[in-house]
């Protein structure tokens, strides 16, 4: 009985040793010897062989394995999944060929209650968080359980992914789960009771580029916890002064993605890009100017500047917005036409902060011709020299950059030393309150209208 047993752990820890060195031969003698050895566990962890492949990474024994293994979604000792495991790891491509094969992406383990979400949410697993999510959208679980409800899972403490992403300081998966319907205001109470926000999460882990992520999509800074606390008593307690200046409710508000653009159809992904960047740009402004206040002010403020190169001389033939007369023309009004910058457009969706609860829908208007706006696009630009009308331009990362002569040019980037229409937490259009303003339209075409929308050519 004894050497019996002592053969089979041989035979195992043979085995697990040929998965984890990545030895696809002696595994697949072994398993096609004994086809019991698919579905076997380890005595104490419960591990099976997928389980092991899964978390070294060993892609070619893994699909092996799932070809002749009718079960995927095996459970080790805490009720964890192999999908799991390899979204822990940050094993990729294993997450994708499990998802192949059709294992389940909404396993609850029995430690804390979370899914393979919030694991890949949790160790800041980019590429896992993003095949897991473009998984849930294109699988049945979409239509039985929801995709919103799956991005915003709560595992037993009440944590969404977003909070543990925010917690741990992943700004690209906060980023990422922002972007497909987490909400920014879950609480990890129940039953009506106050709970933490990511926001609180964010602000004990210290990280700036979160908190900046969060305040951009409407956390709310006054929020408090079960215990009453707002997120700038929990930065202050750990002692993250910079992430305290930021929150300091007496500080500037920050400019926050616009609610109208929601509404407006196909913001297709190179429009959002250059919005989220002009909007990112404007908030970091507001953030030197808090930051100088602070111990961090010669660390950080120096992250916030501008770096001066030759994109003003280089853009001096490149339209220029006429609402502030700073910065590029990037963003094109459908239909009309007319174009402004990224800043501008930020502006006129921002004017005014909508309560979510109680606003309705708002028709936004071009500020040239009064026309509704139903489509914004990256605006073309058009030099006035033949030779660069002539060579292609293309979008890299919020930038247009003409690809014969390799000239950057920054929508964004101001193309003179004026102070942002953003400057100090302010969101509305201070260019457009002064009558100087218009008066200089009437040397420019307002707006930049193209030649063939003759009929947007209206007057105010």
């Amino acid at each position: 009985m004894g050497q019996k047993l002592s053969c089979r752990e041989n035979h195992e820890t043979a085995l697990l040793g040929a998965v984890q060195t990545g030895d696809l031969e002696m595994v697949q003698a072994m398993v096609e010897a004994d086809q019991s050895t698919l579905t076997r566990t380890t005595r104490y962890g419960k591990l099976s062989i997928l389980h092991v492949a899964a978390i070294n990474g060993q892609i070619e024994i893994l699909s092996f394995l799932l070809d002749r293994c009718p079960n995927s979604d095996i459970l080790n000792r805490h009720r964890q999944t192999p999908l799991m495991l390899a979204a822990m790891h940050g094993k990729t491509d294993c997450v994708k060929k499990f998802i192949q094969s059709g294992a389940y992406v909404l396993t609850f383990d029995s430690l804390q209650g979370r899914t393979c979400l919030h694991y890949a949410a949790y160790y800041g697993h980019f590429d896992c968080l993003q095949a897991l999510l473009s998984a849930a959208h294109s699988s049945p679980l979409a239509d039985s359980w929801g995709f919103a409800r799956f991005v915003n899972i709560r595992d037993e403490n009440g944590a969404t992914p977003l909070h543990l992403a925010a917690r741990e300081g992943w700004s690209n998966c906060v980023h990422a789960l922002l972007d497909n319907g987490a909400l920014v205001c879950a609480s990890t109470g129940g039953n009506g009771y106050p709970g933490s926000t990511p926001l609180h999460f964010a602000a004990r882990g210290g990280s700036t580029e979160c908190i900046r992520e969060l305040l951009a999509w409407g956390a709310d800074r006054l929020q408090p916890d079960s215990y009453g606390r707002i997120p700038y008593i929990i930065a202050m307690k750990h002692r993250h002064e910079a992430c305290a200046a930021l929150l300091n409710p007496a500080s500037a508000e920050p400019i926050v993605w616009p609610f109208p653009l929601r509404f407006i159809s196909d913001l297709n992904p190179d429009t959002k890009e250059v919005l989220e960047k002009a909007l990112m740009e404007a908030n970091r402004e507001r953030e030197k100017a808090i930051l100088k206040e602070t111990i961090h002010a010669l660390t950080s403020a120096s992250d916030y500047e501008v770096e001066a190169d030759g994109t003003a001389a280089e853009a001096s033939d490149v339209d220029v917005c006429c609402i502030c007369f700073d910065r590029l023309c990037a963003i094109e009004i459908r239909q009309c036409g007319h174009q402004m910058c990224a800043h501008c457009i930020l502006a006129l969706c921002c004017h005014k902060k909508p309560n979510p609860l109680t606003a309705s829908p708002v028709v936004l208007v071009c500020p040239f011709c009064r026309r509704g706006i139903t489509q914004l696009v990256v605006a073309k630009i058009n030099n006035k020299e033949s030779e660069s009308e002539a060579s292609p331009t293309r979008l890299s990362g919020g930038k247009i950059t003409n690809i014969d002569t390799g000239a950057e040019f920054s929508p964004s980037k101001p193309i003179k030393s004026r102070k942002s229409n953003f400057s100090e937490g302010s969101s509305s259009f201070k260019g457009l309150s002064a009558i100087s303003t218009f008066g200089k339209m009437g040397s420019r075409s307002a707006g930049k209208v193209p030649a063939e929308c003759s009929e947007g050519n209206e007057k105010f």
